[in-house]
């Protein structure tokens, strides 16, 4: 991938920031022509996306200095906000919006397997695209993969009963938070005490805060161009779950920004509790869909069709939520 010298770098990732709309846009639309002109593609992005997620977030970790990191963890009433809502909130907003859409059992467990569990990977590279105070979701990221980790198992015997929730298996999920949020936020921080400590690290660190925009790119063409073909196979029977999906992605913000008032959050911590409470962890729980029983042969598409339909939203809510939910005070007050 192409990196700018640094005396240019500033002006192209102001520029990247501006249209990063139309970037993601564009990549989502060489994404699905590809998945339905080439559908033998998938399985090659398919093994591209854990490594470009990864990519994406070291360099989103580059923009969250290590001192402020330290003082994100510290912030209890943020942390206690994210999992008070992912874990409290959530499951009832999923229960509720599942049992009312009356989906099939097979299609609603897939719902559920995905709207239970909080994303702890590209929700901070959204949070950052959209103002956002991403060391604070950076912080409860080991918190948010703890907990769903726990509970998952008796969210699902509560909802589906104890067989499902037996099925469910630890190891995708350790897996996951190791590859793709502690080994990239590992070498950021080496990266940034390069950068403290040499000219040659700073002018490397520079070069490399034009990446986000096209790192967020290239995961959204990987993502959508592997996982369509599989959605395209049971259209039909998963297109049940699209509008739980985008009512998840109404209700919950709304719902976070209430709390966020409630309080009195800056309009940064604000936009973190709002994308920490609606983004979900659709790449790490696909595995875990994969694994159940072949009578749950539908879900694993139920869940793709969750991931599809979020980065949509997320490219909405980018845009939406620093201009209208969560404005500058600045910006309120006028």
């Amino acid at each position: 991938m192409f990196v700018p010298r640094p005396e240019t770098a500033g002006v192209l990732s102001a520029w990247l920031r501006r249209h990063q709309v139309a970037v993601y846009g564009i990549a989502v639309a060489l994404a699905l022509a590809v998945a339905v002109a080439r559908p033998g593609a998938a399985p090659a992005l398919e093994s591209a996306v854990e490594p470009t997620l990864a990519a994406l977030l070291y360099v989103t970790f580059l923009e969250v200095p290590f001192v402020r990191f330290r003082a994100a963890f510290a912030d209890r009433r943020f942390l206690a906000a994210a999992l008070a809502l992912n874990f409290l909130a959530v499951p009832a907003v999923a229960w509720a919006l599942t049992a009312v859409a009356g989906l099939s059992p097979t299609v609603r467990l897939g719902a559920l397997f995905v709207l239970l569990t909080p994303c702890i990977d590209y929700v901070i590279a959204f949070t950052d695209l959209a103002g956002g105070d991403a060391e604070r979701v950076t912080a409860a990221t080991p918190l948010l993969m703890m907990a769903q980790l726990l509970l998952l198992p008796g969210y699902l015997w509560l909802f589906v009963g104890g067989q499902v929730a037996r099925a469910v298996e630890a190891e995708p999920f350790v897996t996951a938070f190791l590859a793709l949020v502690a080994a990239p936020l590992a070498l950021a921080w080496g990266t940034e005490l390069w950068a403290e400590r040499s000219a040659r690290g700073e002018r490397t660190r520079q070069r490399l805060g034009t990446l986000p925009v096209p790192a967020m790119a290239v995961t959204l063409f990987t993502v959508v161009g592997s996982q369509f073909p599989r959605v395209r196979a049971s259209l039909r029977e998963v297109a049940a779950a699209v509008p739980v999906y985008v009512a998840f992605l109404i209700a919950m913000p709304l719902l976070a920004r209430a709390v966020a008032g409630w309080l009195s959050m800056p309009p940064g911590e604000g936009r973190a509790l709002v994308f920490t409470s609606v983004t979900r962890n659709s790449l790490v729980v696909l595995p875990l869909a994969l694994a159940l029983p072949a009578r749950y042969e539908l879900v694993p598409a139920v869940v793709v069709t969750q991931t599809l339909v979020e980065l949509v939203g997320m490219v909405t809510l980018s845009r939406v939520v620093p201009r209208y939910l969560v404005p500058d005070q600045r910006n309120s007050a006028s």
